[in-house]
């Protein structure tokens, strides 16, 4: 599978190099469990909606869910519903992500933008991550969030 070079959309954004950066390895991520995990008794004739479905432990002394019955309740969460640990907080791009707040701390990316892309921070304002930006285009750095907070300035 071939990537054609992206080519510049809005007057002003700067171009990246001659081809977009790729991750080195591109792994599938599996899941082993998609749904969430819901509060016990969430759903029942006593709680008319007074109990949310968010994840709540039990913690009753006598509860026959905290203890796992079998066919009791609703799954808990455990140790084996963990992700791979290789495709842990993996991108579906297949990048892993790395906060960026400076420009500085671009160069530690630079031996490693097939593996790491740069998220820019979002306490960071307009004016530096415009040259957070426009240094990554030049270090052939992929940035997840390159377009927000982008402002066009009208010339009169």
């Amino acid at each position: 599978f071939w990537l054609k070079p992206q080519l510049p959309t809005a007057v002003g954004e700067p171009q990246l190099g001659a081809m977009a950066p790729v991750p080195l390895v591109k792994r599938k991520i599996v899941k082993k469990r998609t749904k969430a995990f819901i509060r016990f008794q969430c759903h029942g004739p006593f709680s008319r909606g007074r109990v949310k479905e968010a994840w709540r432990k039990p913690r009753g002394i006598d509860s026959a869910v905290r203890r796992r019955f079998r066919n009791y309740g609703p799954i808990q969460p455990r140790i084996g519903f963990g992700s791979d640990k290789r495709t842990r907080f993996l991108l579906p791009n297949g990048f892993y992500p790395f906060v960026i707040h400076n420009v500085k701390e671009l160069d530690m990316l630079l031996m490693h933008n097939q593996v790491y892309a740069a998220v820019i921070g979002h306490a960071v304002g307009g004016k530096k991550r415009a040259a957070i930006v426009e240094r990554a285009a030049q270090l052939n750095i992929k940035v997840m969030n390159r377009k927000a907070r982008l402002t066009t300035e009208e010339t009169e």
